[in-house]
């Protein structure tokens, strides 16, 4: 009973072995059906292949739509950037400059102002001498001797007036000399001297108008040189040649150079035109001399000719 029982339970552990060797083979028999499948799911798979290609055509769409958000937040800069750049007034390129430049466009500035200033002053001034004198030729214009001449002027003063004092007073120096000819050589002398000092008087401000019409050109340029050379060295630090690093700088440059222009061209005018009035003026300076001299040659020919009659008797 006991053989028997080992031998059915020999048997038993033989086909259990048996059945668990068994059980891999067919784990690998089914494994191919099983693949099997997946080769002739093949077609099915290639079906796919355009869902696996549909991402990226999906991504597609996704990155134009950011190239695009990209382009439009690019043109969004660029426009806000755009006005800043159409915004460059003179008022934001001064403020903007460098300090030497600064200095330069004040100095530009004040000598424009300077300009307009003499101008309306000179032609205050010439205009005003120019219209007494006119009027106290007119005045002395019918008077017979110097004496007659200045109760005609009264006591207005002017350069007129200086003539007639300066003839009196060399005639009555001169009394008693019998010798017309060195009282009116020493009177025209006189009246020399009178008409330098008027014309000196008359070209107070002349020199400054030239000195701004030839120096302010210069200035500018000098401003512009020093604007440019800060712009390269603004090029060199940045690394870039971007128009938005370079055209800032170049623009202030730009403005020293027309601010000296607009200083230096009216002034230049302006010389030129107070050069003829101030010659006009000095003509009529010319006509009041010579009509103290002749009333001097008047005064001088009636003592002689008293002094003959008084003889004559």
């Amino acid at each position: 009973m006991k053989i028997m029982s080992f031998h059915a339970s020999l048997a038993a552990a033989v086909v259990l072995a048996a059945a668990w060797l068994a059980s891999p083979v067919s784990a690998q028999q089914q494994t191919p059906p099983a693949a099997a499948p997946s080769s002739t799911a093949q077609p099915s798979a290639v079906v796919p292949a355009p869902a696996a290609a549909a991402p990226p055509t999906a991504t597609a769409p996704a990155a134009v739509t950011t190239e695009a958000a990209q382009a439009d937040a690019g043109g969004r800069s660029l426009k806000s950037t755009a006005p800043a750049m159409k915004e460059l007034s003179p008022w934001v390129m001064f403020m903007s400059a460098d300090v030497i430049v600064k200095a330069v466009m004040i100095g530009l500035a004040l000598a424009s102002l300077t300009t307009w200033a003499v101008l309306i002053a000179k032609s205050i001034e010439l205009s005003v001498a120019a219209r007494k004198l006119r009027s106290a030729l007119k005045k002395i214009s019918e008077s017979r001797s110097l004496a007659e001449a200045q109760m005609a002027l009264g006591a207005k003063e002017g350069i007129l007036a200086s003539f007639l004092a300066s003839a009196l007073r060399e005639a009555r120096m001169s009394a008693g000399i019998s010798s017309d000819a060195g009282i009116k050589e020493r009177a025209a002398s006189s009246f020399q001297e009178i008409v330098r000092a008027e014309a000196r008087r008359i070209r107070i401000g002349m020199g400054v108008l030239a000195t701004i019409g030839s120096v302010s050109p210069f200035v500018g340029l000098f401003g512009t040189v020093w604007g440019i050379m800060n712009s390269f060295i603004g090029i060199s630090k940045s690394q870039t040649t971007n128009l938005a690093v370079v055209a800032p700088g170049i623009a202030e440059a730009l403005l020293a150079t027309a601010i000296g222009l607009v200083a230096a061209i009216p002034a230049v005018i302006i010389y030129n035109h107070f050069s003829r009035v101030t010659k006009s003026y000095l003509e009529l300076v010319s006509r009041a001399s010579g009509a103290a001299a002749r009333l001097l040659s008047r005064d001088l020919d009636r003592s002689h000719g008293s002094v003959h009659s008084r003889a004559a008797e």
